[in-house]
């Protein structure tokens, strides 16, 4: 999942995305409202955690231009001020959920949580390729009736396969949903947390779910049959 964090503390940025990375998200930062709204607008998030007050635009006015842009994926916004009204005036004007600084960041992975699992209406509670099943909410993998035990970041990797089902997908395009575009160490990764799934979600079954494209990345069939 890749999770857009606009702050205008770099710290507490900082702080944030390392909270979210521990817990298997992809996530991107930006410091500012302008660019918060132009990566909202461009980049395919699953989800934005916005402070409501930011430089140049504030996260009022993100959050209504998204809404108005047709950008439905969950918004939670961070506030430092107190009182009801500045909370309600963000839930009128479109978003999600929102939490009050300071926050525990497993009060906010938890929101987090909640809300990719409502998600957009069109997000299927259930991923299925073949007798392959992940539940993003559940955060579980099954094949058939056999549970699968993967890590964080496997289970990164795989749901966005899986989302992709149909599309080869490069491995920069993974490496920037499931590590983030900020990750710096090499597209090798991705070839060996694909040799991890593999030996996790394939050989034990005697399947080949994903397939590697040579010179263009990766695919998880149709159908695995």
């Amino acid at each position: 999942m890749r999770i857009l964090v606009v702050e205008d503390e770099k710290r507490l940025a900082r702080a944030i995305a390392r909270g979210l990375e521990d817990h298997g998200f992809a996530v991107e930062l930006a410091h500012d409202g302008l660019t918060g709204l132009w990566k909202g607008r461009e980049q395919g998030f699953d989800a934005i955690v916005l402070d409501i007050m930011l430089p140049e635009l504030s996260g009022y006015e993100i959050c209504k231009r998204l809404r108005a842009e047709g950008f439905w994926a969950p918004i939670l916004m961070l506030t430092a001020k107190d009182g009801e009204y500045d909370e309600a005036d963000a839930l009128d004007l479109g978003a999600d959920d929102y939490l009050r600084k300071p926050f525990s960041y497993v009060v906010l992975v938890a929101r987090l949580n909640a809300l990719l699992r409502r998600g957009a209406p069109t997000r299927p509670s259930e991923l299925v390729v073949g007798d392959l099943a992940l539940d993003p909410g559940r955060r579980t993998v099954r094949r058939g009736d056999v549970p699968i035990e993967l890590t964080r970041r496997e289970f990164s990797l795989l749901e966005y396969l899986m989302r992709s089902a149909g599309q080869t997908r490069s491995k920069l395009e993974i490496l920037d949903h499931v590590w983030g575009a900020d990750f710096d160490r090499g597209d090798n990764v991705v070839e060996v947390y694909v040799g991890y799934l593999r030996r996790k979600i394939d050989q034990p079954f005697g399947t080949a779910t994903i397939t590697t494209v040579r010179g263009h990345g990766y695919l998880v069939q149709l159908d695995d049959g």
